[in-house]
């Protein structure tokens, strides 16, 4: 047995543009900040960010177990975090791009079969510069959270913190009304860096 494959931890991270890191001049958004802090304190972590820009619950649905199985082959130590949520809310054609109910079909879907093949954390979606998309994402929140609860997989709201942020919201504004800078994303990323869930998996 080789032992380095246990020591090894591969994550995915998977969701929209907030995951991708968009805005983000460093080019690590919040998910490569919480990986190098990983790092730093000692954990061997292979880092795959799989955000797509625009992506909906739906599209998401459809993709996520081909690239994350051709990444995390079953020898490694592999586990998986979603975040995903604010294109649902997005109004095209004066309606959302995924009717809330499809969302809450998709993410039932979506962690019920990660759950069985891997550890799984969901993360909550951030805010944009809409205050009316804003309300749409806080309400689609925090039924997640309750789909979350049923699944018993961990989840954190990060809406709530970050819709209360002047750095995000600010910078978000400045930028491109949706998307913060380094600043918004580092905030970002020491609210999941003090969540239980995320500390746990390093114990």
């Amino acid at each position: 047995m080789n032992l380095k494959h246990i020591s090894q931890i591969r994550i995915c991270f998977l969701g929209e543009s907030f995951v991708n890191g968009t805005g983000d001049p460093e080019c690590l958004g919040w998910t490569g900040r919480i990986c190098v802090n990983a790092n730093k304190k000692g954990h061997d972590i292979t880092y795959y960010n799989l955000g797509v820009r625009r992506e909906t619950s739906t599209e998401l649905r459809h993709r996520w177990f081909r690239e994350v199985s051709y990444r995390l082959p079953k020898e490694y130590d592999g586990r998986v975090v979603f975040s995903f949520g604010a294109n649902d809310t997005t109004i095209e054609k004066g309606q959302p791009r995924v009717d809330i109910t499809e969302s809450l079909e998709n993410i039932h879907s979506i962690l019920s079969e990660a759950k069985q093949l891997y550890p799984v954390l969901m993360i909550s979606t951030a805010p944009c510069g809409d205050e009316k998309q804003n309300q749409r994402i806080a309400n689609l929140s925090e039924e997640f959270a309750v789909i979350c609860h049923e699944l018993n997989v961990p989840y954190l709201n990060v809406f709530p913190i970050l819709n209360k942020s002047n750095i995000w919201l600010e910078e978000a504004r400045n930028y491109d009304g949706a998307h913060p800078r380094a600043a918004g994303y580092r905030e970002f990323a020491q609210i999941v860096d003090n969540w239980d869930a995320w500390i746990n998996w390093f114990r």
